[in-house]
């Protein structure tokens, strides 16, 4: 079993050119289904390694193959879009564009990825096909699912899939993962509250559709306390409510945005149900009329609990500290599309304070979040382990050194 030292000393030789690759795709990001700088840069080192490249696969995405004996096969995942917002960190490797923020650590996942292959094909201690797929739109544009609706699975097979995510709520050196649940599903809603509009001084003339959102908005937020058992978990959050532009004018229009999470099927029809009824309910006494437009674009992102043990193994043979998660997290992941077709794990590495040095907790989305690049060795081991635990020679055993 490794230390975490012995770890990165096994791949000391990739990494200043992986922590400058990471640094030149957090400088150059790219918004969902636009990545097409990033899986050219993919694609081109996949091809100096000799494996077999597809590209396009749901757009931007590709997959680069890697077969070694006969044995079984294994899908890796990393995703390359970035999110559309402005940086504010300050680093010399900051974002050039202004619309356009690496805010998540998808160029992170993408330079461990691609150097898990690289380890892999001068390695090879496995038996069987390793399909490394780099995928566009994880940010809520559903590219996981784009590249499934491309093919992914039947054009290459996977027995079981694997992905990783940074997790500045833990520290560096700690993994987490836990069979079942280990992300939400995630719900938008977008409700439209109309009455006529008219003059401000003669509110007796008009519905009010200022009044009836802003009732409505109060009742959202008890639907989760009085609708969901105490001992299930959900989520529901208004994020947005526009109308009006004169001080003057009742508006005609109001629109309520926001967004829900929750773990099982059953708790997201009933919140769905409930939050009809209620807009349906303050339409009719406010004397307006509604639309509410409810999308559910994640499902729950559901870990197999063979892979799971598997992947805290992987975690603890390279010197992590690694553990079952105590409980999900309500943040969501296109991953779970790609469980929802095969078995696989979804694993929690820690990064700790971002790479900057100023110990400032910088979470996910944030306009200051930088990629910890001591972590990409430990993620590149990760993956690199659960190759060679999976897809183990019969005549060997997994490789621990």
């Amino acid at each position: 079993m490794l230390t975490i030292d012995d770890a990165i000393a096994d791949v000391a030789d990739l990494l200043p050119d992986l922590v400058a690759l990471r640094r030149d795709l957090h400088a150059h990001p790219e918004l969902a289904f636009a990545e097409h700088r990033t899986a050219g840069i993919v694609a081109e080192a996949l091809r100096a390694l000799g494996l077999e490249v597809h590209e396009g696969i749901g757009g931007t995405g590709l997959v680069g193959v890697l077969r070694h004996g006969e044995g079984g096969s294994i899908g890796l995942r990393a995703d390359m879009d970035a999110l559309p917002m402005a940086e504010q960190s300050g680093l010399p490797h900051a974002s050039l564009f202004g619309g356009a923020h690496h805010g998540c650590g998808h160029d992170g996942h993408t330079a461990m990825l691609l150097g898990a292959a690289r380890h892999l094909a001068r390695t090879r201690r496995f038996s069987g096909t390793v399909n490394f797929i780099f995928q566009p739109a994880e940010e809520g544009r559903g590219g996981a699912r784009a590249m499934i609706q491309d093919g992914l699975f039947d054009r290459f097979p996977c027995d079981s899939v694997f992905a990783l995510h940074n997790w500045p709520d833990l520290p560096l050196g700690q993994a987490q993962s836990r069979p079942g649940p280990i992300m939400a599903a995630a719900d938008r809603f977008d409700i439209k509250v109309r009455g006529r509009g008219g003059h401000a001084a003669q509110p007796h003339r008009t519905p009010d559709a200022v009044l009836a959102a802003s009732q409505l908005v109060c009742q959202l937020n008890t639907l989760v306390a009085r609708r969901i058992d105490p001992a299930e978990s959900a989520v529901l959050s208004v994020t947005r409510i526009q109308g009006g532009q004169s001080h003057n004018v009742m508006p005609a229009e109001v629109q309520i945005t926001g967004t829900v999470r929750s773990f099982d099927g059953a708790s997201q029809d009933l919140i769905e149900s409930s939050l009809r009824d209620c807009a349906a309910g303050v339409a009719l006494a406010g004397w307006c009329d509604v639309e509410v437009d409810y999308v559910r674009y994640y499902p729950a992102t559901i870990n197999s609990p063979a892979q799971v043990q598997l992947a805290l193994q992987a975690a603890q043979a390279v010197g992590l500290e690694s553990r079952e998660a105590s409980r999900p997290a309500f943040t969501s992941e296109d991953f779970a599309f790609m469980l929802q077709e095969r078995p696989g794990a979804y694993l929690w590495l820690g990064q700790g304070p971002r790479a900057s040095g100023d110990g400032d907790y910088r979470p996910l989305h944030h306009p200051c979040y930088d990629f910890n690049d001591k972590a990409l060795p430990i993620g590149l081991r990760w993956f690199v382990q659960v190759v060679e635990m999976e897809l183990a020679p019969m005549s060997a055993s997994p490789s621990m050194d």
